[in-house]
């Protein structure tokens, strides 16, 4: 594939987001403690980057396909350019920690070492020590040993230097993983003179080396934190004889044996330890050793503790009920008089687990059709359709096994659902589904009506308090008919039909977006009115950018709000001088996908499942799903309209890529995520709720 200078390449705009959340933590605007877990989400989001996308570029190295290109660069070239933005960003990632750190103290918190612990703390450590972490390390003296030990994904090791003032003593190195999977990371100590202290796990272990090796004559230790990324693609088994259970079963047992694709460390490991570590373990330039401090597995600080005064947490703002729905009144009902849309987390997702529980009870309802793509561990939603098959209905749920890094959870509720006669479907290898819907079918006097829900997001408790996604409740005929069809598509062979409503894919997005765009470009032409206003977490496609870029060059106005990757170069003279952009970042994560058409002054609507990427479109099962309540249309314009005047939370997205903020106007600051949970405050307040 040729280089296309026209487009931004798909992982370093990744970066580029990940930069967005960067600042976040870097803002001194956000209470600090809420700054500690964007540094968390930072590091939680290289990791996945660097085990499904950077893995994907390691095996074409390794696989020696250096003529095979990525989007245009040699593979070797883009590890390259990774390598170095990954460098800058960690560089920042260390400097806005240390900042923190010293924040945090003036709030009268430390995080303190092994090292400056006083003799009470020292006691206390020790006792923690003794009760609680020495039971469960595993230390690993390395000359012991015929082979190095296998460094686990997800997990940190302390490489200890053990040496002795014995002159006939050999220095030794030994080897303990840190227990994260079984204690906590952090250990809070007793508060002094209104300070409070902090100390991590592996200072924990650190303070108590001389007990771990007390049975060696060792008696002066230095250690090293270090960390492995391994490859989490599955290996899928072409052996069709097998189930499609068993194959991602063992794909998601393989993933723990992957291959190395990125090595941290401690930059004050002595150089001798780092080139024995980097040959035991079969590394080279290719795995991207990354230098850092002294502490790795940020992800870990997305749990970070708040021992100091509210202040230094945002404010929990309870979900707010949506206010057509009353207590101990049938939402069944409601949808049978209009549709509504359900907004989480500003709204509570709690109503689409009532949704459930009424149907699963309702001796009317003898259908409910769910698609799975993640859920939450302990699911208020699986519960509601268990509880729905025992109570005599049918229930019909499309499991995506190969959702990743949720295929343990979802191999777990397929099974549980099969043993009360839920009938379970998986997705088809190859082809994901990602479509995000519910349909129940009830028997009203002679006839059986359908009532669907269509959302943005996964049906999953946990997101919908943080990620904003959208949720259309509805029961007209148009859209439910439909979305009975696609659940019929599913259980009968992926027997295709016809939809003139929902828009699906693989077989038909991708050309009903082309002729979406066509006719903006047409009415452009033709000296109307013409504009394209798009919310999407992900652009990515490149024929539908340079569609975007042919709706540019007609005069169509495009807007986008665009969270993370955007592969089109906004704002650019004689290419995209009519395209602005913006992707905002904020605590809340922006997951909600909005499609809206000018058509000549009739605007059309669609919230869909999709980004506009090759693989959503092509390979894929997605639904985009047009809005035609016009009071949900209103709503959705609304909340549109607050994102984009934000300018607080907004980034520019350009060719440079440089995340500078949207600045402020002399309206005055607009942070959209307050605005519009104030939004639907002030709609519960118009109906006196």
């Amino acid at each position: 594939m040729k280089k296309d200078p026209k487009l931004i390449h798909r992982e370093i705009s990744w970066l580029s987001f990940n930069e967005r959340v960067l600042q976040e933590a870097q803002d001194p605007d956000v209470p600090l403690v809420e700054r500690i877990k964007f540094l968390g989400i930072f590091s939680n989001n290289l990791d996945e980057f660097f085990k499904v996308r950077v893995a994907t570029i390691k095996r074409m190295i390794d696989f020696q396909e250096g003529r095979k290109k990525v989007e245009g660069e040699k593979p070797k070239k883009l590890m390259s350019m990774i390598q170095k933005k990954v460098l800058q960003l960690q560089n920042k990632f260390e400097y806005t920690f240390q900042n923190i750190l010293n924040e945090l103290e003036n709030e009268g918190i430390l995080i303190i070492n092994e090292l400056e612990l006083n003799p009470f703390q020292a006691e206390f450590v020790k006792n923690y020590f003794d009760e609680h972490v020495f039971p469960v390390i595993s230390p690993i003296i390395l000359s012991n040993v015929d082979k190095f030990p296998y460094l686990k994904d997800k997990s940190i090791y302390l490489v200890v230097k053990l040496n002795s003032s014995e002159h006939d003593v050999k220095t030794d190195f030994a080897l303990i993983e840190i227990p994260t999977n079984v204690l906590p990371r952090f250990l809070v100590l007793p508060s002094e003179n209104e300070k409070k202290f902090i100390i991590l796990l592996e200072d924990v272990i650190r303070a108590s080396l001389d007990d771990v090796f007390a049975l060696f004559r060792f008696d002066h230790f230095e250690s090293w934190i270090i960390k492995l990324t391994r490859d989490a693609e599955l290996d899928m088994d072409n052996d069709l004889s097998k189930s499609f259970l068993e194959v991602i079963s063992k794909g998601v047992s393989s993933r723990k044996t992957g291959q190395p694709v990125r090595f941290v460390f401690d930059n004050a490991i002595s150089r001798e330890l780092l080139e024995y570590l980097v040959k035991q373990l079969n590394l080279d330039e290719d795995n991207n050793l990354i230098p850092g401090g002294r502490i790795h597995n940020f992800k870990d600080f997305m749990s970070f503790p708040n021992i100091g005064s509210s202040h230094l947490t945002y404010k929990k703002e309870a979900p707010l009920p949506h206010p057509l729905i009353k207590y101990h009144k049938s939402i069944i009902d409601i949808m049978a008089q209009r549709d509504f849309m359900l907004h989480v987390p500003y709204q509570d997702f709690n109503i689409f687990i009532r949704l459930l529980q009424e149907a699963s009870i309702d001796p009317r309802v003898t259908e409910i059709s769910l698609t799975i793509y993640r859920v939450a561990k302990n699911s208020k939603v699986i519960n509601a359709l268990i509880n729905a098959a025992r109570n005599g209905k049918k229930v019909y749920v499309v499991i995506e096994l190969q959702a990743r890094f949720d295929e343990e959870t979802n191999i777990y509720y397929s099974r549980k659902l099969e043993e009360v006669g839920a009938r379970v479907t998986f997705g088809f290898p190859g082809l994901k589904i990602h479509a995000k819907l519910l349909n129940i079918v009830r028997k009203e006097g002679a006839r059986l009506v359908n009532y669907s829900c269509v959302s943005t997001g996964n049906f999953h408790e946990g997101n919908a308090r943080v990620y904003s996604d959208l949720f259309l409740f509805t029961a007209d005929k148009r859209i439910t008919s439909e979305v009975k069809k696609v659940f019929d598509f599913f259980e009968n062979s992926y027997k295709n039909f016809t939809a003139r409503h929902l828009i699906k894919s693989p077989l038909y997005m991708r050309r009903k977006m082309y002729q979406l765009i066509d006719r903006e470009i047409k009415n452009a032409n033709a000296g109307k009115e013409a504009y394209i206003i798009l919310k999407l977490n992900s652009l990515v496609d490149p024929d539908i950018i340079h569609k975007l870029y042919k709706a540019n060059d007609a005069g169509v106005k495009i807007r986008m709000i665009v969270r993370g990757i955007c592969s089109l170069k906004p704002g650019v003279p004689g290419l995209s001088e009519n395209v602005e952009a913006v992707s905002i970042v904020d605590k809340f994560l922006e997951h909600s996908r909005v499609l809206i058409f000018c058509n000549n002054g009739d605007e059309q609507y669609y919230i869909t499942s999709a980004d506009w990427m090759s693989r959503n479109l092509d390979r894929r099962v997605e639904i985009a799903c047009p809005i035609y309540d016009k009071t949900v249309q209103q709503e959705i314009r609304a909340l549109i309209d607050i994102q984009l005047k934000d300018n607080v939370k907004a980034r520019i997205v350009n060719a440079v890529q440089d995340n500078d903020y949207v600045p402020a106007d002399g309206s005055g600051k607009i942070r959209s995520q307050v605005e519009i949970y104030e939004f639907y405050q002030d709609l519960l307040r118009k109906e006196n709720y």
